[in-house]
């Protein structure tokens, strides 16, 4: 059987597709909880990473912002991986879907806040300074002035972050999840297709397909706010 008749046959027998399909679904599923986790965990982290050191409260907590960051963006995350599924939950029924969430969500999360500490910071001094002038509190400055702004400038790198995050939920197979990737292995060890070319090609179109249309989101949503930039 050529490659060509292997590559057919996954989309057009229906066990095979649906084996993909399944595979798809639990990454998109995990690549969707985590992305929202992440955004979170980034944000919050990215607020406390800016707040005043003067504040003796704060300053614990930036500590230990900074101490996540330097860690998690600093280890693999295959070795997170491990560590969440064998070591932190490694509990009797606890969900392995929840377990890669939690994990990819926490990787996620360190290089968000990057991106967003990043934004705030590269909105004009100006902008906080004309806030406060007109009485504004450092916090409704910051929320009302500053983040929109700034929003603007952190959404390209948001967007590539997302995109790195769900082609690295590729790894979930190594802690026993059924994946894209997973299915393509499955299918490629398979009698019938006896090779891992087809149904890797395949797997990869998904990718680039959930790639593609996440691309063309964030250039609608940058295109939109350019707009309101001209009004």
């Amino acid at each position: 059987m050529t490659f060509v008749e292997k590559f057919t046959l996954i989309f057009s027998n229906a066990k095979y597709l649906d084996s993909m399909l399944t595979g798809l679904r639990m990454t998109l599923a995990i690549s969707v909880g985590a992305a929202a986790l992440g955004l979170v965990l980034g944000t919050i982290v990215a607020l406390v990473g800016l707040a005043s050191s003067k504040n003796p409260l704060v300053k614990i907590p930036k500590l230990i912002c900074a101490v996540y960051v330097t860690v998690i963006r600093g280890t693999p995350m295959a070795l997170q991986l491990f560590i969440m599924a064998f070591v932190v939950f490694a509990i009797r029924g606890f969900p392995l879907v929840v377990t890669a969430i939690i994990a990819f969500g926490i990787n996620s999360g360190a290089y968000v806040s990057e991106n967003i500490r990043g934004g705030i910071l590269s909105v004009d001094v100006g902008q906080t300074e004309a806030g406060r002038s007109l009485g504004l509190s450092a916090g409704t400055t910051l929320w009302y002035i500053v983040i929109p702004q700034a929003i603007k400038n952190v959404i390209p790198s948001i967007g590539n972050e997302l995109i790195a995050l769900i082609k690295e939920t590729s790894i979930v197979s190594m802690i026993g999840m059924y994946d894209l990737t997973a299915a393509a292995k499955n299918l490629g060890s398979g009698q019938n297709l006896a090779n891992y070319l087809a149904p890797m090609t395949a797997a990869a179109l998904f990718y680039l397909a959930i790639v593609y249309l996440l691309t063309f989101v964030i250039k609608i949503i940058e295109g939109r706010l350019r707009q309101s930039d001209r009004r």
